[in-house]
């Protein structure tokens, strides 16, 4: 089976409108579709309605002990306005941070124009690459990696403290909304990642993205294998962004479609 329940859209941070990714994954033949904008799901009933079918789904941002860890949370059928409430929160928040970030840059004489970037976004999820995207276009750097490099990294002198629901939290939340979760792109925390999903796997953390787009057959064993000793279910997905990136669908084999079908309620 084809799926693809990890992609992106404008509203949060991919290039394509929301519609655009539903058609695209249609014309790919992906039977089995979610849009996981960041912390939103503003772009749902459009790629919904240019698929034909689709999830409701979210990346949700996660911190575990100041790591960056990233859930993959899918409608059911329960009480999703929960989870929704409090993400719309987070992206304040998000906004927020991104003007303290610009009142750092100030402060070193890097004069960065926000308020035009924050007023054309609207309700989507905005970070620190909508700053560097504006750094560039107003002439104080030449690259989205100059941006970074020199002033937004990690505890950068550009950085601000990050607004990220505490692991723990955002399952919980997930649980509350009915949702199904799975552990994103799980290669990007290494053996981190095996410790989250033992840790919390009673705790509603019950699938991995064994089948991330990047994946070779051996890195895709690797998380398939810890699927297996830990009785998980395989989700797939390309984590496309832009046009440049992997297309849309991932196949899975009947037996691991199987599983996830019965897993989603689908």
């Amino acid at each position: 089976m084809r799926v693809d329940l990890h992609c992106h859209s404008l509203c949060s941070d991919g290039t394509d409108p929301a519609e655009a990714v539903g058609a695209r994954a249609r014309e790919r033949g992906v039977v089995l579709f979610c849009l996981t904008d960041h912390d939103t799901c503003a772009g749902w009933a459009a790629a919904a309605s240019a698929h034909g079918d689709a999830l409701r789904g979210v990346e949700i941002s996660c911190d575990d002990d100041g790591q960056t860890v990233h859930v993959l949370a899918y409608d059911t059928g329960g009480p999703w306005h929960e989870l929704e409430a409090r993400l719309d929160a987070i992206r304040s928040a998000r906004r927020n941070r991104l003007r303290v970030i610009a009142a750092r840059l100030a402060q070193r004489g890097v004069h960065v124009d926000l308020e035009p970037l924050l007023a054309l976004a609207g309700s989507r999820s905005v970070g620190r690459p909508d700053v560097a995207r504006a750094m560039i276009e107003q002439g104080l750097v030449t690259s989205i990696k100059e941006a970074f490099s020199r002033w937004l990294y990690d505890g950068g002198p550009g950085d601000a403290p990050g607004h990220r629901l505490p692991l723990p939290e955002a399952l919980a939340l997930g649980r509350a909304a009915g949702a199904r979760m799975s552990l994103a792109h799980p290669h990007q925390l290494g053996e981190r990642a095996a410790r989250i999903l033992r840790r919390h796997r009673g705790d509603g953390l019950t699938g991995v993205e064994a089948y991330y787009g990047a994946y070779d057959p051996a890195e895709r064993g690797r998380w398939t294998t810890i699927a297996n000793e830990l009785g998980l279910v395989c989700t797939g997905g390309s984590d496309r962004h832009t046009e440049g990136d992997l297309d849309l669908g991932v196949e899975l084999p009947e037996a691991r479609a199987g599983a996830l079908v019965a897993w989603l309620g689908r």
